[in-house]
């Protein structure tokens, strides 16, 4: 599959993820509180080469595919890169549109527990803020509510490409591996 394929396939995939938790979140009241992304700032995020394909290859057309991996090679940090804590806006994320699968399934989607049965996965700041719209939410999944479901998308991108789903990598790493994917990738087809 030619690597724009492979964009476009991992960008509906988001689109309809994003598409499952608007829908949820209208269903619920939910939302995070503006300008938090407190959850941008763990160091132990992990994603796969894949998620951030779709961010790596607009750098490569934007001429800022080397900028980027040098700048990711060059940082010793594990908290993410794009996160930006001076932009002002609901989210703190400088690419919010290329943003990982992981950042677009946190607080908005449900893990399937060892009894096959939807376990609610949000932050600490909605269960405690939210209190009442969180309580319904929950009630509405364990009662087989529409929710977007982790693994359910994780096997989606997984289809799309097995080798660069196949790894969870710090978030930095994920993105420095997009990068260079895609630049190898480009590399022996302009040569």
């Amino acid at each position: 599959m030619r690597l724009d394929d492979k964009v476009r396939e991992v960008v509906a995939v988001f689109e309809k993820l994003d598409q499952e938790i608007a829908a949820f979140q209208q269903t619920t009241d939910l939302h995070c509180k503006f300008g938090c992304g407190k959850c941008c700032y763990k160091s132990d995020i992990e994603a796969t080469t894949l998620e951030f394909l779709p961010f790596a290859f607009d750098l490569y057309k934007k001429d800022q595919a080397l900028v980027w991996l040098e700048k990711l090679k060059q940082s010793d940090s594990s908290i993410c890169l794009i996160l930006n804590p001076t932009q002002s806006g609901a989210g703190l994320c400088s690419e919010y549109v290329h943003r990982g699968l992981i950042c677009r399934l946190f607080g908005y989607s449900a893990r399937t527990n060892k009894y096959n049965q939807k376990d609610y996965v949000t932050c600490q700041i909605i269960k405690t803020e939210q209190t009442a719209n969180y309580d319904r939410a929950a009630k509405l999944v364990t009662e087989g509510g529409e929710i977007p479901v982790m693994n359910q998308f994780y096997m989606q991108l997984h289809a799309i490409d097995m080798d660069l789903t196949q790894n969870f990598y710090p978030i930095n790493e994920a993105m420095r591996r997009a990068i260079e994917h895609v630049l190898s990738y480009y590399a022996y087809r302009d040569a």
